[in-house]
């Protein structure tokens, strides 16, 4: 029967996962440090390394390579007792010392690295046996899960660094051909230390950015699983013969996003004017058919423990667009909008139902189609006003920190606000959850009424799959693929 999922049993080993990815760049690489889209973060983070925490199918928090740590009462040094009798694909033993490696590898004033302001808040690291200690610049209780953030697999430590280049790691599959942008391929690893994971011999994870190709390839059997499903065909997945469609609440969420030191977005009132010029309903009904949810400017969703759900929803108003446009000595406005379907599924339409919307208040949207292949390299943080999405963070400071501090390494718009730092610092440091969850609503609605990035809705994660996998009932919400981590928790049917 079409969409049914075969009956659960005792996985095993076995078969081979051809994975379906909606992105893939000849820009890709297996240096962990640069991963920001689907592809290499699955190839890196769920196929071939692992960092020191881990966060479960059921949103806890869990050990990875520290198989336990100590926090010190101002949580400004954290222990961790590195696990032993690990190995390298290569054979290497792992150590204190690659954990220290790998994370000094994401530091530095010219680091480009995605996990660089997390590692901008450590001031000292050492070594005492077993241990790693991290005494931090500032205490900070979400710092344990910062350290499963997918850029941080740790890699094994060279003379001058680390080894990234070969893509050896201690991850459930091992490397034997990588083309970036159009496939990769690994075996398992035989000596994976976790004893109930990497259950397929082989994998392969291909690109196929072209969307109705990618669920095509599912629905004929080309591959096992097909990612970043668009949500107006997914009803054609529903009903293929042998396909089952999986869909689950997470912190997913599409986003125009606006530079904010260039004019005409240095201007806060011409912010609010594009805010207020989308009809976020609309899109949800039309772009996500219904799949997700209205966004609110600001990226905290209900399944983050201090989501201010009593924060006013913003609604679509074009008089009221119209009297920021007013506010910033404009009555018409012309700005260009990046896109492409590469930023997440359906952008393009969304651009053009945006356009459609803006009209009302005398903007014009002026949308620039860009090609998939290199947007996130080309286009994005490289325009002024450009497509994007999020897959959200398990922790409000993880993803504060992270996309909109001033010195966040994914600060995609440049924004800075003063008020919104020093709040960050004070939620670090506060561990009264009605005093921290006052801290993040303030923060939700400074981004909400000052933010560059406009965020129309959250999407629901979805993937597809054949009766060939089996994929358990309790799935990882952080990301997509089972909080990307799919490839070592699912099995062959």
């Amino acid at each position: 029967m079409a969409g049914m999922r075969p009956a659960f049993a005792e996985p095993k080993r076995g078969g081979t996962l051809r994975l379906g990815m909606g992105t893939g760049s000849a820009n890709d690489s297996l240096d962990p440090a640069l991963a920001i889209d689907t592809f290499p973060i699955v190839l890196n983070f769920g196929c071939l390394r692992n960092c020191l925490t881990e966060v479960g199918p059921d949103g806890q928090l869990r050990p990875e390579l520290a198989e336990s740590w100590d926090i010190s009462p101002d949580a400004k040094v954290w222990t961790f007792r590195i696990r032993s009798g690990v190995e390298f694909h290569d054979g290497r033993t792992l150590t204190p010392s690659d954990v220290v490696a790998t994370l000094r590898h994401h530091g530095g004033e010219s680091s480009t690295s995605t996990a660089s302001s997390i590692i901008a808040g450590i001031e000292d690291m050492t070594i005492d046996g077993d241990n790693v200690r991290i005494t931090l610049v500032e205490g900070n209780a979400d710092f344990g899960f910062l350290m499963s953030f997918y850029a941080l697999g740790i890699m094994p430590a060279t003379d001058d660094g680390v080894d990234w280049a070969s893509g050896v790691g201690t991850g459930a599959y091992v490397l034997q051909d990588f083309q970036p942008g159009v496939r990769a391929r690994l075996s398992r690893n035989p000596n994976y230390w976790k004893p109930n994971a990497a259950y397929f011999d082989e994998v392969e994870l291909l690109s196929i950015r072209d969307t109705t190709t990618r669920q095509n390839a599912v629905t004929t059997g080309d591959v096992d699983v097909v990612e970043r499903i668009d949500p107006r065909t997914a009803r054609l997945l529903q009903r293929a013969n042998g396909v089952t469609l999986r869909e689950i609440q997470g912190l997913l969420h599409y986003t125009f996003s606006m530079n904010a030191p260039e004019a005409p977005f240095s201007d806060n009132n011409v912010r609010m004017a594009l805010k207020y010029g989308v009809n976020r309903e609309a899109m949800v009904q039309t772009i996500l058919s219904g799949h997700g949810a209205v966004g609110n400017d600001q990226p905290i969703g209900p399944a983050n423990k201090f989501y201010a759900a009593d924060l006013e929803q913003r609604t679509y108003d074009p008089d009221r667009s119209k009297y920021f446009l007013r506010q910033a000595g404009m009555d018409k406005l012309t700005v260009p909008l990046h896109i492409s379907d590469a930023a997440f599924p359906g952008a393009v339409d969304a651009a053009l139902m945006y356009q459609e919307q803006a009209a009302e208040s005398g903007i014009t949207i002026d949308v620039v189609r860009e090609p998939s292949e290199g947007y996130f390299s080309n286009i994005y943080r490289r325009t002024p006003f450009f497509g994007s999405y999020w897959s959200g963070r398990p922790t409000e400071d993880w993803i504060f920190s992270q996309g909109y501090a001033s010195d966040g390494a994914l600060n995609e718009t440049q924004w800075k606000n003063e008020r919104f730092d020093e709040l960050l610092g004070m939620g670090r440091l506060e561990t009264d959850d009605s005093l921290r969850a006052e801290i993040y609503r303030e923060c939700q609605e400074i981004l909400r009424d000052d933010g560059a990035t406009l965020i129309p809705m959250f999407a629901n994660h979805m993937f597809a799959h054949r009766e060939t996998v089996v994929v358990p009932e309790t799935i990882g919400s952080n990301y997509n693929l089972d909080g990307y981590k799919g490839v070592e928790r699912w099995w062959a049917a």
